[in-house]
């Protein structure tokens, strides 16, 4: 029985490496097709991690899928006896498995079969606190779940789910719930709200991080652990990697940012799903930040906050990191709900450059195209060419320029107050942002509340936008203001009311 059982192990192993192959000939086809484009910059050549013909299952390390057993220590067995070899490809068979962080190394691939699950422990004690990022700047944070620093060549393949139960994590407004849900959440033990009751949290600790800023900005690792739930992790952290792939696998419910890859270079994302609940708190999808040589390429959106979002860093930290964000080709993608489909900011300070985003689809993003700074990030953003995206029923801006950015959501929420926007140009530094050369074609959108909005700053204006063979379908027209050369070139609005366009201290407009 036993060799008859090995046989049957080896055939399978064997099946899953021809199947690996096959689909990794497809994935090399359609990123050559890819780069057959007219690419308006000089896009280096794609660079996929390079694997070692090694394979072992989780299984073989006493991995067990039956959604209660612990795998914590059978992913670090497997990755250690990986790592020995020189690398290779971890198999996860069809199951469920709960498990602590997994800590990444080089030269690895995690491969999940379809119905393989992991399930990452809601146990928050598995998760220490350490020194990282987050929105930019230095920060304590609880370990992520899937994590890996200064790699090279690493992977996440296959048809199966990584699930963050990011619900025990993050905190919940009431105005994002119905009555019954809300009651419901009520209801859970140990949790509680803030003062006013429009805020829930998980835990106690969560809360009071939340309502004391002088507890989270203690750099006392004693009493952090006192709040330590409200350092919510992201569910997949690489920091300083090289060659990075994630296909086919689905990503969910993640504690806050789902995918963020930092300071790293030649990044794949192909045929990748990523959902967070719509309510969710921090709740982006992808996150690039400071990253070169980014291809994100037929994948789907569903999310809690923004979908596809370029960073660089914040304020001062992130102007001295002196890393822009730059050379991505973001094509072919779907977003569902999102506070924005494709987004460059509001942690820009690096700046942003050469970025190509085509033929994508929004449907019901709070905002399109979403461009957001305020005074004090610095950080230049161009060189952003945009073709071919399709939107419905955009509650807010299918096109979105904001450098008043205050970090609400684009859609107002309940309670919230708007706040007085300082029009008086300011002295121009190193904190003030730049939003330039930027280059927009054939764009429809059938439903919005304001065809596009163009909101600069009056001692930096928008500047040399263009906007080409285009479509808006809104309640109201465009709104220009604070800008300084913009091209309108066979472009229609077609709003339900008021005038096509309104301008507000708007130079050089051309209307063609």
């Amino acid at each position: 029985m036993k060799s008859i059982s090995k046989l049957m192990t080896v055939l399978l192993m064997s099946a899953l490496l021809w199947s690996c192959q096959k689909q990794t000939c497809e994935l090399k086809a359609d990123l050559d097709a890819l780069y057959k484009m007219d690419i308006p910059f000089d896009m280096p050549a794609y660079q996929l991690p390079e694997i070692p013909d090694y394979q072992v299952s989780l299984n073989d390390f006493g991995g067990n899928g039956n959604g209660v057993a612990d795998n914590t220590k059978a992913f670090a067995d497997a990755i250690a006896h990986i790592k020995a070899k020189g690398g290779g490809t971890l198999l996860v068979e069809p199951g469920i498995y709960s498990t602590g962080p997994i800590e990444f190394v080089s030269n690895f691939c995690l491969n999940l079969e379809r119905g393989a699950v992991i399930l990452f422990s809601t146990d928050h004690s598995k998760y220490q606190l350490q020194k990282t990022t987050f929105e930019g700047l230095t920060a304590y944070r609880c370990q992520h779940p899937i994590s890996g620093e200064n790699l090279e060549n690493i992977a996440i393949v296959g048809e199966g789910v990584i699930d963050g139960q990011g619900d025990a994590w993050r905190p919940v407004k009431k105005g994002k719930m119905t009555a019954g849900q809300w009651k419901n959440l009520l209801a859970k033990e140990g949790s509680m709200t803030n003062a006013k009751g429009d805020i829930w949290f998980p835990s106690k600790g969560g809360h009071d991080g939340y309502v004391d800023a002088a507890w989270r900005n203690s750099q006392n690792l004693d009493s952090l652990e006192m709040i330590k739930d409200f350092f919510r992790p992201q569910l997949l952290n690489f920091r300083y990697c090289k060659n990075i792939l994630l296909s086919g696998v689905s990503f969910q419910n993640s504690p806050s940012w789902c995918l963020h890859p930092y300071c790293c270079e030649n990044i794949v994302l192909y045929k990748v799903s990523v959902r967070n609940p719509w309510y969710s708190q921090n709740g982006d999808g992808l996150d690039l930040e400071s990253c070169t040589n980014s291809i994100v390429y037929k994948c789907s959106f569903d999310v809690g906050d923004d979908a596809i979002c370029i960073k660089s860093g914040k304020n001062k930290e992130g102007r001295d990191r002196g890393m822009p964000c730059q050379d991505a080709l973001i094509v072919g993608n779907m977003v569902y709900h999102g506070h924005g489909g494709f987004v460059i900011g509001s942690e820009m300070s690096g700046g942003a450059r050469r970025m190509y985003v085509k033929d994508c689809t929004f449907l019901g993003t709070d905002v399109g195209l979403r461009f957001k700074s305020t005074r004090g990030r610095g950080g230049v953003v161009e060189d952003i060419w945009i073709d071919g995206i399709r939107m419905v029923d955009i509650p807010t801006e299918p096109l979105s320029f904001n450098l008043y950015y205050e970090g609400k959501s684009p859609v107002p929420e309940e309670g919230d107050e708007p706040t007085k926007q300082v029009i008086a140009a300011k002295p121009v530094d190193e904190t003030t942002p730049v939003f330039r050369k930027i280059y927009i074609n054939n764009i429809t959108c059938n439903g919005a509340a304001c065809a596009f909005l163009f909101n600069g700053l009056p001692e930096m204006k928008i500047s040399e936008v263009e906007i080409k063979n285009s479509l808006f379908k809104a309640k109201k027209g465009g709104i220009l203001a604070q800008v300084d050369g913009v091209l309108l070139e066979n472009v229609e609005i077609v709003p339900e009311e008021g005038s096509a366009l309104l301008y507000q201290d708007a130079h050089n407009v051309l209307v063609k």
